[in-house]
């Protein structure tokens, strides 16, 4: 709602009419910059949920909220220059490769249970506990 909000408020400035595409340099920014987060956030939302349900809720949930700070540092960043939005969109990177992980390793420990009956569930928890407060490194 804010990235659409500022769409909008960005066209309405600079033309005072509804919602139309010109050539504008800010206006631009803002459209491409909200298109780009409308872009990464199924990717998102997939990774998130794969690795809540697969691998462990706490720092699922941690990272999720971790990614929205970014992608609104992304957002503000891409408003400026182009070149202030890339801290965020590689941590934004960082934050998906950590929740695809996840995911992978909770695909694993159900094969290694269904197939051999080990289970690493409470170590693969540990471990993912311990490495999600390392998000927060720039």
């Amino acid at each position: 709602a804010f990235f659409a909000n500022k769409v909008e408020h960005e066209s309405r400035h600079c033309n005072g009419k509804g919602f139309q595409r010109q050539g504008s340099s800010s206006f631009d920014r803002v459209y491409t910059a909200n298109q780009n987060c409308g872009h990464a956030y199924p990717t998102f939302l997939a990774v998130l949920w794969c690795a809540g349900l697969l691998c462990s809720q706490a720092p699922a949930a941690f990272a999720g909220l971790m990614y929205l700070f970014v992608r609104q540092k992304y957002f503000v960043g891409y408003l400026g220059e182009r070149t202030q939005s890339t801290p965020g969109y590689l941590f934004g990177k960082r934050i998906l490769l950590f929740l695809f992980l996840m995911s992978v390793a909770g695909i694993l420990n159900y094969y290694l249970v269904f197939f051999f009956g080990s289970d690493f569930e409470i170590h693969i928890k540990t471990i993912t506990s311990a490495i999600s407060p390392l998000l927060l490194i720039p």
